[in-house]
């Protein structure tokens, strides 16, 4: 398995947990196509959330893949998911209530963040 495959599965395990853990129900699509990787009830409503992993300080937001022509990157689409979840090196959790589509990447910000006080409940 290639090592940015791995990472993202360490967010997605991740995220699954904390989620978990603040008391939300879960789902998770059944094919590898949706441009969402959990689906998240908090008792206000169903939310698509992308998951993502980074070790710098910016989040890639596009998705890259290969085929026998090579390398396809594609933008996030408006309106693809609700919620953006980033798990850092460190760590750190953020969640971002909003679509970020048609960007290369982003930085996380402070206010995204989920404190640990608020995951540990």
């Amino acid at each position: 398995m290639r090592e940015t495959q791995r990472k993202g599965d360490i967010a997605v395990a991740v995220a699954i947990a904390t989620f978990t853990k603040l008391g939300y129900d879960l789902a998770l699509p059944i094919t590898e196509s949706a441009a969402y990787d959990i689906l998240v009830d908090d008792g206000e409503g169903v939310h698509r959330v992308q998951v993502r992993y980074s070790g710098g300080k910016e989040v890639e937001l596009r998705r890259i893949h290969s085929n026998s022509q090579g390398y396809v990157i594609k933008k996030t689409k408006r309106q693809a998911y609700d919620w953006l979840y980033v798990l850092k090196a460190d760590g750190k959790e953020y969640l971002a209530k909003v679509c970020l589509d048609g960007r290369r990447s982003v930085r996380p910000r402070e206010e995204w963040l989920l404190h640990e006080d608020l995951v540990s409940r």
